[in-house]
């Protein structure tokens, strides 16, 4: 008899507790597919349209976050916002990896380390579109080489580091001649 009060009352403890436990799991929320976002929506977020039923659902949130605050933008933040949504969307999947892992280890880096990078891209940015093409070519060239030596054997210390490295800016270039 006593066991058997037992076994009721393990039971029943058992049965209140359960739901407790899951509650704390909670499912993500879905976010909308391409079909089901609105005009306005679809308009703002046009560059990511072949990629956006393949993304996750925290990376739909986040892009209908900034589709939301769109509206308040100035028009050069708005062109910006769709430049940058459709170099985005011409990245493969490793090469948006490699950004957002390289956005992340700035996240962690010391302020003198910020600092470096950002002046690096002040100086990059102060360059004449000539040379900003010429940099972007040869950046690709580098890129093609170390991609056929990396077919041909393992890849080198300096080739790993040469593909995560930012790209060099003298200020001798930033100087207007």
């Amino acid at each position: 008899m006593a066991r058997a009060r037992f076994r009721l009352i393990l039971a029943v403890a058992l049965w209140l507790v359960a739901p407790l436990g899951q509650a704390g799991i909670t499912p993500p929320l879905a976010q909308p597919s391409w079909s089901q976002l609105s005009k306005e929506q679809k308009q703002i977020l046009a560059p990511l349209a072949n990629e956006w039923d393949k993304m996750d659902g925290f990376r739909r949130k986040k892009w209908l976050g900034i589709s939301k605050r769109y509206g308040s933008m100035k028009s050069d933040e708005k062109a910006r916002m769709q430049r940058r949504m459709t170099d985005w969307a011409k990245l493969s999947p490793d090469d948006r990896k490699r950004a957002r892992d390289k956005y992340k280890s700035l996240q962690k880096a010391s302020p003198e380390t910020k600092d470096a990078v950002r002046k690096k891209w002040q100086e990059y940015n102060a360059l004449p579109e000539s040379e900003k093409k010429r940099l972007k070519a040869e950046a690709a060239l580098k890129k093609a080489s170390l991609a056929s030596k990396s077919k041909k054997s393992a890849p080198t210390t300096s080739a790993i580091i040469g593909k995560h490295s930012t790209p060099s800016v003298s200020t001798e270039q930033t100087a207007p001649q």
